[in-house]
Order: structure tokens, then C-alpha cells, then sequence
């Protein structure tokens, strides 16, 4: 009896947890919305039927991944994980629960590899996976197309092509296009993947993605793109 009450209350505090996320991100535009969060939570639940690490953990991190993103509540409050910090205390997370996940979220992204930064615990890998890989396939097209609407970003400048050296100053600047976006990061997420489960599913995403740049670019007569997108795609493999 005393098992199953512990098990109903944290139940309770995930749920919770998940509301006030949910609360938080309501009025995003930018592609880190709920629906984002849900297909996280659904492919690393995917990815841990095969790797089999703590559920919970798993989904802490995964609600709690977004709502201190510097894209939405600056630098600062980003660094401090505000939000976070707030949530778990306020449904009186355990203390070790409340480092681990801490911890692993503060290594989860884009920006953190940029740093040299990356997930230690098998769940931290497991949600980063997950993560990356929403930014690709079909999602990652549409997420990108919202992400760069919502900063007034340009789709595709013809004239401008990628820059592949970017630091992290660099990447946090206004991007110069969505097609840009592809090469300077969505293209390079395959090779980040630190579990199994996400380097299949990466990969499986990645063929959608450079099937819709071909057929964009030929649709498009941008035959110096065809040509930047072959040799782009022999020199990352």
C-alpha cells in the first residue's frame, strides 16, 4: 500500500509539472511550443524501450527541457534555469532528483554542443536525442518554416550561402534563412546523437530532409544549390 501511494503522488507531481509547463510555452510561436514537447516525451519513451534507463527522469527532463530556453526567456534567466529551479521545487522534487535533472538539462541543446557541452546520464542522452531529432524529417520542416516566420526570417536568399564555421555568438545572431539553417545545423544533428535509438531515427529523418532540399532547389532553378548540396552531403559523410 505504501509503494502505490508514493507511485500515485509522483504521478500527480508529473501531471502537475506538465500543466504549468504546458502554461508556460501556451502562447509560443517559435516551434518549442507543447506539441513539441509531446513528440519529445512520445520518441524518448520510443528510445527507452530498447535502452531502458528511469522513466521519470526521463520525463522531468523532457517537460522541463524548454522552459528556460534562451530563445525564449534570455540569456539570464536561461543560465539560472528559473523556470526549472521553480517548478521542481514548488512540487517538492527530491533533492538528488532535482541535481540530476538540473544538471542534465543545463547540456541539453544545440547551443550547449556549441560549448562543448553534452548530457552525462543515459535519460540526459535519451531526451537530447529526442529533441534533435524533432528538429528533423518532416517536423523539423515544418518547426524551421515557424521557427523563422516568427523572427521574420527570410525562407531562402539565393545569393547567400551558408556559414559552416558558426561559433556560439554566431549561431545565437539572426539567422540569414531557414534554407541556411539546414547546413548550419539541422543537416549536422545526426552526428550528435548519443544513443542507438537516436542515430536510427536521425538518419531515418535526415533522408526527408535532404529529399525536400533537392526538390526545393530544382523547383526552384537554384542549380549552384543542387550542386552545394552534393558536395555538402560527401563531405559530412
Amino acid at each position: 500500500m505504501k509503494k502505490e501511494n508514493i507511485k500515485a503522488i509522483e504521478e500527480f507531481k508529473l501531471e502537475n509539472i506538465k500543466k504549468d509547463v504546458y502554461n508556460l510555452l501556451l502562447n509560443d510561436n517559435s516551434g518549442h511550443d507543447n506539441k513539441h514537447i509531446e513528440r519529445v516525451l512520445n520518441l524518448a519513451l520510443k528510445f527507452n524501450k530498447k535502452e531502458k534507463a528511469n522513466i521519470e527522469i526521463i520525463t522531468l527532463i523532457t517537460l522541463l527541457h524548454d522552459v528556460d530556453d534562451y530563445k525564449l526567456v534570455g540569456d539570464i534567466k536561461s543560465e539560472n534555469l528559473s523556470n526549472a529551479k521553480y517548478l521542481l521545487n514548488k512540487y517538492k522534487i527530491a533533492k538528488n532528483i532535482q541535481t540530476k535533472v538540473l544538471k542534465e538539462i543545463s547540456r541539453i541543446g544545440y547551443s550547449k554542443r556549441l560549448k562543448g557541452l553534452k548530457p552525462l546520464t543515459l535519460e540526459g542522452k535519451i531526451v537530447s536525442d529526442a529533441d534533435m531529432c524533432d528538429a528533423m524529417g518532416a517536423t523539423g520542416i515544418i518547426r524551421s518554416y515557424e521557427y523563422s516566420i516568427s523572427k521574420s526570417i527570410p525562407f531562402f536568399q539565393k545569393d547567400i550561402f551558408p556559414n559552416l564555421n558558426l561559433d556560439i555568438k554566431t549561431y545565437k545572431e539572426k539567422n540569414v534563412s531557414c534554407i541556411n539553417h539546414y547546413f548550419e545545423k539541422l543537416l549536422k544533428l545526426k552526428n550528435l546523437m548519443l544513443t542507438e535509438e537516436g542515430t536510427r531515427e536521425a538518419l531515418k529523418r535526415e533522408k526527408i530532409m535532404i529529399k525536400f532540399l533537392k526538390n526545393y532547389f530544382e523547383e526552384n532553378y537554384a542549380d549552384d544549390w543542387i550542386q552545394y548540396l552534393d558536395n555538402y552531403l560527401k563531405k559530412e559523410n
